[in-house]
């Protein structure tokens, strides 16, 4: 027996999501089943608690699209019982019952082991928001930004992904410059090493010039949009943006020229269906660089109880920072 958090649907076509005690048989096929210790909450699990915003097809349905635990057992001569692992990613808790629950089975191939000094508590503070700041920390400087190079800019810095990326840049000697729309989240941000707040109005005007001063020597946005747009005209001589996000829309209302004027870089990241190697080397990097306290001071506790309202609170902008879920709570 296991307990989860199961979204259902009626005839209707309404959902909800109650704790469930379900048998092992309902689990999913895989490899590897994993006693769950922690979850998190991501925008796209806010979604899959709800409606399921289209990534979910099949109800019942089991969110989380990250989990960290100990193997209960396996079929793969890669992991053993006992080993500490973390899954994110790979469509697990939108398309595949996830990590809101006791127990999960999963591919051996989806799974990362945690690094020695990493429990995964703090492996769930991370989650999918952590390592996506960090693979966007890693393009930046995969195309030649070091701390000499100048400011670097967050958006959506309050979020979870611009909250460790904040944290991140900040102890790796960078000055940050960590762009918020709650001015309320101000001490917060400074507490995890921005140099300085920058309004989310002063960055919300629509491209006037398709080429603004030379500001930032690199960017993680989270925002997409017009923002986006925006932030590239400003963007040093061959200097990169990692795009992590669309909060403020899909569109990108820009012009080349910040491209083939100024030679800047725009990278994408995705952290879904990164191939492991990529993977093992970011988790790596957290474990080392990403300071401890700077991480517990963006958590919020939960429970599986919890996550209903929680979700419906991510989608609207209202939570702060990270939601560790304690699912044998």
């Amino acid at each position: 027996m296991f307990r989860a958090l199961v979204v259902e649907k009626d005839a209707a076509g309404a959902t909800r999501a109650v704790v469930r005690e379900l048998e092992d048989s309902c689990l999913p096929e895989g490899e590897v089943t994993v006693a769950v210790e922690y979850s998190t909450l991501n925008y796209k699990d806010g979604l899959c608690l709800g409606a399921g915003g289209g990534l979910v097809k099949v109800w019942p349905h089991v969110p989380g699209i990250d989990f960290a635990g100990r193997v209960e057992s396996s079929a793969d001569p890669r992991f053993q019982p006992g080993d500490r692992v973390v899954l994110t990613g790979w469509r697990v808790g939108e398309i595949r019952w996830g990590g809101y629950a006791t127990k999960a089975r999963v591919k051996a191939d989806w799974l990362v082991k945690l690094p020695e000094t990493l429990t995964t508590r703090a492996a769930m503070a991370v989650g999918t928001a952590g390592l996506t700041a960090m693979l966007a920390v890693m393009a930046l400087e995969d195309h030649g930004l070091v701390p000499a190079s100048g400011e670097v800019l967050v958006t959506g810095a309050a979020g979870g992904v611009g909250s460790v990326a904040t944290a991140i840049l900040a102890a790796r000697g960078y000055r940050v410059a960590a762009v918020t729309g709650r001015p309320e989240t101000a001490d917060y941000l400074r507490g995890l090493g921005a140099a300085r707040i920058v309004p989310r109005e002063d960055l919300a005007e629509t491209v006037k010039r398709p080429l603004e001063s030379e500001t930032w020597a690199g960017c993680v946005d989270a925002v997409g949009g017009a923002m986006l747009a925006r932030i590239l005209g400003q963007m040093a001589y061959g200097a990169s943006v990692a795009a992590v996000g669309l909060a403020g829309g899909a569109a990108l209302p820009a012009t080349v020229v910040p491209f083939i004027l100024r030679g800047v870089n725009l990278l994408g990241i995705d952290s879904v269906m990164r191939p492991l190697p990529d993977r093992v080397r970011a988790w790596a990097r957290i474990a080392t660089e990403l300071p401890m306290d700077k991480l517990e001071a963006m958590v919020r506790p939960a429970t599986l109880a919890d996550l209903p309202a929680l979700g419906e609170a991510i989608l609207k902008g209202g939570v702060q920072g990270r939601v560790v879920v304690d699912v044998t709570a």
